[in-house]
């Protein structure tokens, strides 16, 4: 049976860290910002982290 490949798109948007933990960055930062607060934009540039709920299925698709 073949290796698992890396899904590369997933690879570049999702860093993990020394706990296992899958850090991203946050969605509807890049444009239209005029129709966003300056709160809203702020706490957009902020990363988070992934939850638990998509994290076994996001790992699936992380294999080396």
């Amino acid at each position: 049976m073949p290796k698992m490949k890396t899904k590369r798109a997933l690879k570049k948007r999702v860093h993990t860290n020394a706990n296992g933990d899958m850090k991203r960055a946050h969605a509807y930062r890049s444009h239209r910002a005029t129709g966003k607060t300056t709160k809203e934009k702020r706490h957009l540039e902020k990363a988070t982290y992934i939850k638990r709920v998509d994290k076994k299925r996001l790992e699936s698709l992380l294999q080396d």
